[in-house]
C-alpha cells in the first residue's frame, strides 16, 4: 500500500515541477522506496510546486521515465548479482518481484537462473527450477535450450526425484527433442533405482518408443533422434526384474521388437528372468538353440539363462526336460578364442514372440556374441540351482535335490540312474568322482532304502559298480531296521561283485559298523557342487516345499490362455479359463493380466468391464493379490474405453493399497482420446440419468488428472 501511494504522489502532476527537482527512485526486494530530491539550478522554489500542467511531463512519461526505467533496470541488476554470489534466496526473491511488475525477464537470464538453480543439490531449489520450466514453457514466446533442460533433468535425477525429472523429459517429448543419448543413460540409470523411479522410467520408455514408432510410420527424419538403445532397454528391464513387475517388463521385451532394438548378452539373461517370472517356458526354450553353440568363454555369462530355463521345467514338473538341460548345458564346448567366433555373429537373430505360426507376430532381434564392455548394468541374478565350476555349468545340490524328488514322485528310479550316470561322466572334473555315493546316503539318511538299493543295482548293470562303503551303509541301515531279508538279498550282491569273502565276515562287518556309517562326514568342497551334507538337507527342504508349490496345472493352464491371447483367439483363451473355474482352480494376477491384454488387442474394452467383476470378487474372498501392474494395465484400458466409472474405482483401489500412479500419462491419454468429450455439456443438460453419472465420472477425472 506504502509503494502504491508514494507512486501515486510522486507522479501526480499537481505536486511535482519537470525542472524544479529530479526524481530517483530505487526499490529493493523488500519494497524499500527512496525518493532523492536535489535542487535545479535556479534553487528550489515554493512556487515551482504549485505551477501550469503545461510545463509538466505527461504522468505515463513520468512513470516510464524515473519508476520503470530504474526500477527494471535495479532488479535486473540485483539478480544478476545474486546468481553470482550463489545467493539464490535473494534471487528467487527478486526474481518474483521482477516478474510481477514486468513479466519474465529476458531469455538469457531465465536460461541462467534455470541453470544455476540446476546445479544445487538442495531438492528444495531443484523444485523451484522444475517450478520455474513448467511455468515458462506456457509462455508460447520463450523456448528454453534442450541442454539447459538436460542438466535439469540429471540433476533431477541424480537427487532422486524422478517425478519432476519425468516431467521435464516428457516436455520435451511433446516438443519431439530428447536429450543426448550419455544423458538418457545416466538419467535412467538414476531413476530406475527406486520402485517408483522404475514405474516412471518404464513409462517413459513406452512413451519414447510410442512417438518413435508413429514417426517411422510417417517416415519423419525425427525417428532417429528418438530411438532409444539397448543400454536404455536393459536397464529398465532389470528393474522390472528387481521389483518384481513383470507383466510391465513384458511390455517392454515386446517394444523392443517393435522398435527394432537388438538384444545383447546382458538383455537375454534379463529377458529370461522376466519370462520366468511370468512362466513362459516356451517362450525361452526359443532362445536356447541360439545359445547353446556359444564358445566356452561365453559360458559363464548365460548361467542366469539355464537357471531360469531349468527352474520352469521344475515349476511345469518336466523331470525328463530338466535332466536332459543338466546333461546338455554340460556337454563338452569345442574350447575356442573368443575371435573365432562364427564370422557373421553380428548379425541379429530373430526369435519369434508369441506363437511362431502366426503372420503378423512380433520378432524380437538378438545377438548372444554381444557384450558391451561399457555396459552401466549390474545384473544380479540368483545362483539357486546352476553353479559355475572349472569352465562348465553344473547342477547345484539344490537342482540334484528336485530331480531326486521329481523322478522318486514319478516312479522312474531307473531313469534317475542313467541321468546320474551320465551326469557323473560330465563332472569327472567336477566333483563327479563321489555323485553316486552322495546321492544314496541322501537317500539312505531320508529312508529311502529301496531307492538306493535301486541305484546300486542300477550302477552294478551298467558295469561300474561303487565301492565297498555305499554298500556298507546300506546293509548297516537295513540291519538297524530289522530288514534282514534286504539285508541278505544286499550281501549276495555284494560277494557277486568281490566286496566280501564269507557270510560271516560279512554279518561281522555289519554289526561291528560304526554309528555314522551312511551319514557321510565330508567337508563341503569348494571345487565341487557336490557334497553329501548339503544334498541332503536341500533334499529335506525340497520335500518341504514340494507339498507348498503351485500345481504344474495352473502353469500349463496359464500358457495356454497367453498363447491364445497373443493370437488373438480369445474364445479358445475364455474357455481355458472357464475350465479353470471349473477345476477349482483359482486363477493368478498373470491369468487375468493375459486376457485383459487379449481383449484390448481386439479392442473388446466392455469385455475386460466383465472380466474387471471376477477379479473384484477374488481379490474380496483374499484368493488373489494384486499387483500394481495390472491395475495399470486395467487403468489403462478402461480409460481408452471410456468406462470412467471404472477408472475412477480403480485409481481408488490403487490409493487403498498405496501405489504409486502417473498420474501424467493417463492425462496425455485422455486428451489424445476424449479431449473434448462433455466439454460443454452441463449436468443440468444431462439427458438420461446415465448421463449424468457419466458426466460426473468424467469430471472426477479431469479433477484428478488436473485437467482444466
Amino acid at each position: 500500500m506504502a509503494l502504491k501511494l508514494t507512486r501515486k504522489i510522486l507522479v501526480n502532476p499537481c505536486f511535482i515541477s519537470c525542472n524544479s527537482f529530479q526524481l530517483l527512485v530505487g526499490l529493493n526486494s523488500n519494497h524499500d522506496t527512496r525518493v532523492f530530491l536535489s535542487k535545479g539550478s535556479g534553487g528550489f522554489r515554493g512556487s515551482d510546486v504549485l505551477c501550469k500542467p503545461r510545463f509538466f511531463c505527461p504522468v505515463t512519461c513520468l512513470e516510464r521515465l524515473s519508476w520503470e526505467g530504474s526500477t527494471h533496470a535495479v532488479l535486473l541488476t540485483k539478480i544478476e548479482n545474486s546468481l553470482k554470489e550463489l545467493k539464490l534466496d535473494e534471487a528467487w526473491e527478486t526474481f518474483n518481484d521482477f516478474k510481477r511488475l514486468y513479466g519474465f525477464p529476458n531469455h538469457l537470464l531465465v536460461s541462467r537462473f534455470i541453470t544455476q538453480l540446476s546445479y544445487s543439490s538442495s531438492p528444495h531449489w531443484l523444485q523451484k527450477a522444475c517450478d520455474l520450466v513448467m511455468i515458462v514453457s506456457k509462455e508460447k514466446s520463450y523456448h528454453l535450450q534442450p541442454d539447459i533442460l538436460a542438466k535439469l533433468i540429471l540433476s533431477l535425477a541424480r537427487a532422486q526425484m524422478p517425478i519432476p525429472s519425468s516431467t521435464i523429459l516428457r516436455l520435451m517429448l511433446e516438443k519431439e527433442i530428447l536429450p543426448p543419448i550419455n544423458v538418457l543413460w545416466l538419467v535412467f540409470q538414476h531413476m530406475v533405482k527406486t520402485e517408483v523411479g522404475t514405474c516412471v522410467a518404464s513409462n517413459l520408455l513406452v512413451q519414447i518408443c510410442d512417438y518413435y514408432i508413429r514417426f517411422c510410420s510417417e517416415k519423419s527424419h525425427y525417428a532417429n533422434f528418438l530411438k532409444p538403445d539397448t543400454m536404455i532397454f536393459n536397464l529398465v528391464l532389470d528393474a522390472c526384474v528387481r521389483f518384481a513387475s513383470s507383466l510391465k517388463g513384458q511390455q517392454i521385451i515386446e517394444l523392443m521388437s517393435k522398435t527394432g532394438v537388438v538384444a545383447d548378452a546382458h538383455s537375454i539373461d534379463i529377458i529370461a528372468q522376466i519370462h520366468e517370472m511370468n512362466g513362459h517356458r516356451d517362450e525361452l526354450k526359443k532362445f536356447k538353440d541360439h545359445i547353446a553353440p556359444l564358445p566356452v568363454p561365453l559360458v559363464s555369462h548365460y548361467q542366469q539363462f539355464y537357471e531360469c530355463l531349468l527352474s520352469l521345467h521344475f515349476k511345469f514338473d518336466d523331470i525328463d526336460a530338466a535332466a536332459e538341460l543338466v546333461l546338455e548345458m554340460n556337454r563338452s564346448r569345442e574350447s575356442h578364442p573368443i575371435g573365432e567366433l562364427r564370422k557373421d555373429y553380428q548379425k541379429p537373430r530373430f526369435v519369434p514372440i508369441g506363437s511362431q505360426n502366426l503372420r503378423n507376430g512380433l520378432k524380437i532381434q538378438i545377438v548372444p556374441e554381444l557384450l558391451q564392455k561399457d555396459s552401466a548394468l549390474i545384473a544380479e541374478g540368483k545362483s539357486d540351482l546352476i553353479m559355475y565350476r572349472d569352465k562348465k555349468l553344473c547342477p547345484s545340490n539344490r537342482a540334484l535335490a528336485k530331480l531326486i524328488n521329481g523322478y522318486k514322485k514319478h516312479g522312474k528310479i531307473n531313469e534317475l540312474s542313467k541321468f546320474l550316470l551320465s551326469l557323473k561322466r560330465e563332472l569327472c572334473s567336477s566333483g563327479g568322482s563321489s555323485l553316486f555315493s552322495d546321492v544314496i546316503d541322501a537317500c539312505i539318511t531320508l529312508g529311502w532304502l529301496e531307492i538306493a538299493h535301486d541305484i546300486l543295482e542300477d550302477m552294478e548293470s551298467s558295469g561300474d559298480p561303487l565301492g565297498l562303503s555305499t554298500y556298507m551303509a546300506l546293509l548297516t541301515a537295513y540291519y538297524k531296521r530289522n530288514m534282514s531279508r534286504e539285508g541278505n538279498i544286499l550281501l549276495k550282491q555284494m560277494r557277486k561283485v568281490g566286496l566280501v569273502l564269507n557270510l560271516s565276515d560279512e554279518i561281522v562287518i555289519s554289526k561291528n559298523a560304526p554309528e555314522n556309517v551312511g551319514r557321510s562326514s565330508l567337508c563341503i568342497n569348494e571345487s565341487s557342487s557336490i557334497c553329501q551334507p548339503s544334498l541332503m538337507e536341500s533334499l529335506v527342504r525340497e520335500i518341504s516345499e514340494a507339498e507348498k508349490a503351485i500345481s504344474p496345472i495352473l502353469y500349463e493352464l496359464n500358457s495356454s490362455i497367453y498363447f491364445f491371447s497373443k493370437a488373438k483367439m480369445m474364445g479358445d483363451a475364455l474357455k481355458i479359463y472357464r475350465r479353470m473355474q471349473e477345476m477349482k482352480i483359482q486363477p493368478t494376477v498373470h491369468t487375468f493380466a493375459y486376457l485383459v491384454c487379449g481383449y484390448s488387442s481386439l479392442k473388446l474394452y466392455r469385455d475386460i468391464t466383465i472380466l474387471w467383476g471376477d477379479i473384484k470378487k477374488a481379490m474380496e474372498s483374499r484368493n488373489l493379490s494384486m499387483s500394481s501392474d495390472l491395475y495399470a494395465l486395467l487403468l489403462l484400458n478402461f480409460l481408452q474405453g471410456g468406462y470412467f466409472e471404472r477408472v475412477m474405482e480403480v485409481i481408488g483401489y490403487m490409493k487403498k493399497g498405496s501405489m504409486y500412479i502417473d498420474k501424467w500419462m493417463y492425462k496425455s491419454e485422455y486428451l489424445k482420446i476424449h479431449k473434448n468429450l462433455y466439454r460443454s455439456l452441463k449436468a443440468s443438460q444431462a439427458r438420461t440419468e446415465a448421463q449424468g453419472k457419466r458426466l460426473d465420472h468424467v469430471k472426477a477425472f479431469k479433477k484428478w488428472a488436473g485437467i482444466d
